[in-house]
């Protein structure tokens, strides 16, 4: 996808959130041999703390750095938002999860990508028996780091910090490891413009309230507040987007804190943000998000009235939220409600 910048950047230039050295090394050819044909071994390197508590304990951090090749020949990735960013500088991708790649992004895969597992479980003995150089996890695959760093350098390119703040590291990285420094470094001054003209719109677009609706109930997300990933994902609505909160003491929780329509009414938000989590994760037999919000009672909203239920794509948004041509349409999504 090609990004275009439709008005000059508003906000403040994203903070670097992590430290991405490149650093190269040429290796000296025999007596007499010309030096075009000298061999260059360059590597990335990526530095994270990464969490060695086992499953029920306590967090705990370990800095860990991983030596990463430039342009890799064999790329694993389980972070899907990753997936989106290699395709969109140039890459493309060997194995992954590959049930759970969204349509939008199957073309970032090679012709005869293999399946790697799960996003919560990998197929070892596939990964192996494909030698990639690169492996990328993040999110949900994040428990995998010691089992693939084995088989090749892996590095764990998980929401840290601000979504924002992620987005261009992971972003800066990955065009590092590619060679495709200027195209990243392009695609983050879209993306800020983008997301700051998105801003300029939700700023004039009154109170909002983002909702999820899963299993035929609603639930009500609130911003981050500095909380974990799978919170910032909630919050992104308002601390990405800039939508002011029609409420405030929504308890954040994954997948939101349940709500009744009667507090769609009570609370009555200008712009309704729906995110449909049946629909992003494939349930059978599920009810539409629209399905559930079609009753006498939301038809008795603002958002109702004037037409401002939007409803954001779902697998963007839950499954994805990064990278960039996802981001892209979250942006889409946004400047929805100014046409």
């Amino acid at each position: 996808m090609t990004l275009k910048p439709t008005r000059p950047l508003l906000a403040a230039p994203i903070a670097l959130a992590a430290a991405v050295a490149l650093v190269g090394c040429a290796t000296a050819g025999d007596a007499g041999t010309d030096a075009a044909e000298e061999t260059t071994d360059a590597t990335v390197s990526f530095s994270w703390d990464r969490n060695i508590a086992g499953e029920d304990e306590d967090p705990e951090y370990e800095a860990t750095t991983v030596e990463v090749p430039v342009d890799p020949e064999t790329i694993v990735v389980f972070d899907i938002a990753s997936l989106d960013t290699i395709g969109a500088l140039g890459g493309d991708v060997a194995g992954a999860p590959l049930e759970n790649v969204p349509g939008y992004l199957e073309g970032y895969l090679s012709d005869d990508a293999f399946n790697a597992g799960t996003l919560f479980e990998a197929d070892l003995i596939e990964i192996e028996s494909h030698q990639p150089d690169l492996i990328v996890i993040g999110g949900r695959s994040a428990g995998l780091w010691e089992d693939l760093n084995e088989i090749a350098p892996t590095v764990d390119l998980s929401l840290t910090g601000g979504f924002l703040e992620t987005l261009e590291r992971n972003t800066t990285f990955l065009g590092e490891v590619l060679g495709a420094e200027d195209e990243a470094a392009a695609a983050i001054v879209e993306l800020e413009a983008g997301i700051a003209q998105a801003q300029a719109v939700t700023a004039e677009a009154g109170s909002g309230l983002g909702v999820m609706v899963t299993g035929g109930e609603l639930r009500a997300l609130a911003p981050a507040a500095g909380e974990g990933a799978r919170e910032a994902r909630g919050g992104l609505i308002y601390d990405v987007f800039g939508v002011a909160p029609v409420v405030d003491d929504i308890t954040a929780a994954t997948h939101g804190e349940p709500v009744s329509f009667e507090f769609l009414l009570e609370h009555d938000p200008d712009v309704l943000w729906v995110v449909d989590r049946d629909a992003a994760t494939g349930a059978e037999d599920a009810q539409p998000a629209a399905e559930v919000l079609d009753n006498e009672i939301v038809q008795q909203t603002t958002a109702y009235a004037d037409d401002r239920i939007v409803y954001l794509d779902p697998v963007a948004w839950y499954i994805v939220f990064g990278g960039i041509d996802t981001t892209q349409l979250m942006i889409d999504d946004v400047l929805a409600i100014a046409e």
